[in-house]
């Protein structure tokens, strides 16, 4: 399976724009559900006159780390909570929030995903390792892919509003079902 030439650009304009984010935001999907955080915006000397200060969301990069770490820790729950039996493959990870294990699973889940960006073409052949290690090794069922697609995508769309639009949204659904066939157990 091949992406559709529109699907590709949209994917790898939001990847773009992720850079080397992916990990805090794969990491978050694992750990959190997060409600919209909206940041009270101060009024500008010059004013609109309006009395009281607007409510806008910002983008990730203009968000420093201390504001950063302050939306993390304040976000609900996401795969783990909303999900509970997808702790089941975890036991052997410290899962409460912020745990180093959890962000290291985070990045692995981000460096796969970089991965399947750069090789839309030949995802099955480009991830066939961690097709054989998630069905044979940790017999991992692919059902619990799909949520986590999920969590990635509401994560994604609290951090990016402006850039989620139906079409982006469609064209992530469509890149990701196209990771979790290539994740799929085999038939042969």
């Amino acid at each position: 399976m091949v992406l559709a030439p529109a699907d590709r650009a949209a994917v790898l304009a939001l990847w773009r724009k992720l850079g080397t984010n992916v990990g805090i935001y794969t990491t978050e999907a694992l750990e959190r559900c997060a409600r919209p955080q909206r940041i009270r915006a101060h009024l500008s000397s010059a004013g609109s006159g309006d009395a009281s200060p607007a409510v806008r969301f910002r983008s990730p990069s203009s968000r420093g780390p201390a504001i950063r770490t302050r939306l993390t820790r304040r976000s609900s729950r996401r795969t783990f909570v909303a999900f509970p039996s997808s702790k089941t493959y975890f036991l052997h990870l410290n899962l409460s929030p912020g745990s180093a294990q959890v962000r290291a699973h985070g990045q692995k889940v981000a460096n796969a995903l970089v991965l399947a960006v750069n090789h839309l073409d030949d995802l099955p052949r480009t991830l066939s390792y961690l097709r054989e290690l998630h069905t044979h090794k940790l017999r991992v069922d692919p059902v619990f892919f799909k949520l986590l697609c999920h969590c990635l995508l509401v994560t994604l769309a609290r951090h990016y509003p402006g850039d989620f639009s139906p079409n982006m949204h469609a064209s992530l659904v469509r890149f990701l079902n196209h990771v979790i066939s290539a994740l799929a157990p085999s038939s042969g």
